[in-house]
C-alpha cells in the first residue's frame, strides 16, 4: 500500500494532508514534536480509515530530528511514496527585533530540513522510478518581507529547480504556496489576525485537495486559489520598491503585534 510521510502533521495544513491521504487509502508516517498529539491523531485516523498510521517524534530544528526523518525516508524495505514537507513557523517581530538565533532556527526548519528530507526522499524514489514531494511554502515567497518570506522563496525556487533536474524519471516535486489559512500558525506566532478580510482566508482541506490535483497534473508550483493567483499576477506589474513598502505595511497590519 502507498505510504505518505508528513511533517508538521498534527495541525493545520499538515493535519489536513493526513486526513485527505488517509481517506484516499494511504498508510501514514506522521512527524511532529508532540508525541501525545501524534498518537492521538494516528489513533483517530486508524480507527476511522483502518490504515496503518505510525508516528515519528522529531524536532526539525535539530540535527538529530532531521536525521531521524532522513533515516525513515531512506528505508528501502518500507518505502515512502509521498513526502509532504509541511513543518514551519513564524517569528514575532521585524528584522533585528527577532534574535538571530531564532532566525537561524527558522532557516534550519524551513530550508535545511526541507533540503535534506527532499534529497533523502527523492534519492529513494528515483531508485523505484516513482514518487512525489510536496514542499509547503507560501505566497509570502513572492513578496519582499523578512526572513519568513525569504525562506519560503528559497523553498519555492529550490523545489522548482530540483523538479526540472529529475523531470522524466517518474518523481514529481512541487512547491505549494497557499495564502492565509485558518490554522494554529498565527496564534503560535503571536499574530493578531482578527482584522484580516474574510476573502483572504483559505480552507486547509481545499488547499490540500488543490495541491494533490496539481501534483497529479505534474505542476511544479501550486497557488491554490484564484484570488491569490490574481494577487500574484498583479504584483508582477508593481515596481519592486512599491511592492516592498506595501508588503511591509500589510505585514504590520495583519502580522505580529
Amino acid at each position: 500500500m502507498t505510504t505518505a510521510l508528513i511533517t508538521g502533521a498534527t495541525a493545520g495544513i499538515g493535519a489536513a494532508f493526513a486526513r485527505r491521504l488517509a481517506k484516499g487509502g494511504y498508510n501514514l508516517v506522521l512527524v511532529a514534536r508532540n508525541t501525545e498529539r501524534l498518537w492521538r491523531e494516528a489513533t483517530e485516523l486508524h480507527d476511522r480509515h483502518g490504515l496503518e498510521a505510525t508516528v515519528l517524534t522529531a524536532d526539525l530544528a535539530t540535527d538529530d530530528g532531521i536525521a531521524a526523518v532522513e533515516e525513515r525516508l531512506g528505508d528501502r524495505e518500507h518505502p515512502v511514496d509521498l513526502l509532504v514537507n509541511n513543518a514551519g513557523f513564524g517569528n514575532k517581530g521585524r528584522y533585528l527585533e527577532v534574535p538571530v538565533s531564532e532566525e537561524l532556527t527558522m532557516l534550519k526548519v524551513h530550508c535545511e530540513a526541507v533540503l535534506r528530507l527532499t534529497s533523502a526522499a527523492t534519492e529513494s524514489m528515483l531508485e523505484r522510478g516513482r514518487g512525489g514531494v510536496i514542499n509547503v511554502a507560501s505566497v509570502a515567497a513572492f513578496f519582499p518581507r523578512g526572513t519568513y518570506g525569504a525562506s519560503k522563496a528559497w523553498v519555492t525556487q529550490f523545489t522548482q529547480g530540483a523538479a526540472r533536474d529529475v523531470a522524466g524519471r517518474g518523481v514529481r516535486l512541487m512547491a505549494l504556496c497557499p495564502g492565509l489559512v485558518r490554522t494554529e500558525f498565527h496564534e503560535r506566532a503571536g499574530m493578531d489576525a482578527e482584522d484580516v478580510p474574510g476573502w483572504m482566508w483559505l480552507d486547509a482541506d481545499r488547499v490540500v485537495d488543490t495541491a494533490l490535483r496539481d501534483l497529479a497534473r505534474g505542476r511544479t508550483l501550486s497557488v491554490p486559489d484564484p484570488r491569490y493567483k490574481a494577487l500574484l499576477g498583479a504584483s508582477r506589474l508593481v515596481p519592486r520598491g512599491v511592492l516592498a513598502r506595501a508588503s511591509s505595511t500589510t505585514g504590520r497590519k495583519y502580522g505580529p503585534k
